[in-house]
């Protein structure tokens, strides 16, 4: 399960533009604007427009948006079994949180793009009940690289810097992601330095953040009163 993390995002990777016209069907619904997803741990509102080439894609624990233009925003929820509580409460909230997105996350990563590296990371103690931001270099794992090859066949395929926000809420580890489009299609005009990068993601994930809506699992129900004993 834990696998889907980044299975969606390399998929989407690998299939050509003109494919991405006949995408799966949706395994979570969407009514009014508003994306469910399937394991009823999240509701976000639709991050993308149709005007602009936005897609949805997603599978059991993940939803992916993208355009054609800017925006490449994931967010996922990853149900905690045994082992992951176990993991929590022995490393701490921090520790885990870092420890999951290195086995997890970068690991996968790092097999379909082996330079892929952590560039920098934070802690907030506070946010969301401890929250990791974790800011990524994917080199060759843009998802807006057919802009940069469209104007230029012979470039070189450039560095995605991705930002990844994780916390656990109601049993679930939220894995928040969104590429950093303009470092990309920019070219020879972007000019931001890595803390104005981290800046921008960081303010994006929180606004990302803040459109989630969570769903608390369902109380057990109560257990009937024992019958009493005939007389």
């Amino acid at each position: 399960m834990l696998r889907a993390l980044s299975v969606i995002l390399v998929a989407a990777l690998a299939v050509p533009a003109r494919s991405q016209q006949a995408l799966p069907v949706l395994l979570g619904s969407i009514e009014n604007g508003v994306y469910s997803s399937p394991t009823s741990a999240f509701k976000v509102p639709v991050l993308v427009l149709p005007e602009l080439g936005g897609k949805i894609r997603d599978n059991d624990n993940m939803v992916m948006f993208q355009d054609a233009i800017s925006t490449h925003i994931s967010v996922g929820a990853f149900k905690q079994d045994a082992t992951q509580r176990w993991e929590m409460e022995t490393r701490g909230t921090k520790d885990y949180l870092v420890y999951f997105f290195g086995r997890f996350g970068l690991a996968d990563l790092k097999r379909n793009w082996p330079d892929s590296k952590v560039e920098s990371a934070s802690f907030a103690a506070t946010y969301l009940d401890g929250s990791l931001f974790c800011y990524t270099l994917i080199p060759g794992g843009s998802m807006f690289a057919a802009q940069v090859l469209a104007l230029d066949p012979e470039a070189k395929p450039p560095v995605a810097k991705r930002g990844n926000l994780l916390f656990v809420k109601n049993g679930f580890v939220f894995v928040v992601s969104t590429e950093l489009a303009e470092k990309v299609t920019e070219g020879s005009r972007y000019n931001k330095t890595q803390d104005e990068e981290d800046q921008i993601l960081h303010k994006r994930l929180m606004d990302i953040a803040a459109k989630i809506r969570f769903t608390a699992p369902a109380a057990a129900p109560a257990s009937a009163p024992a019958p009493t004993p005939a007389k």
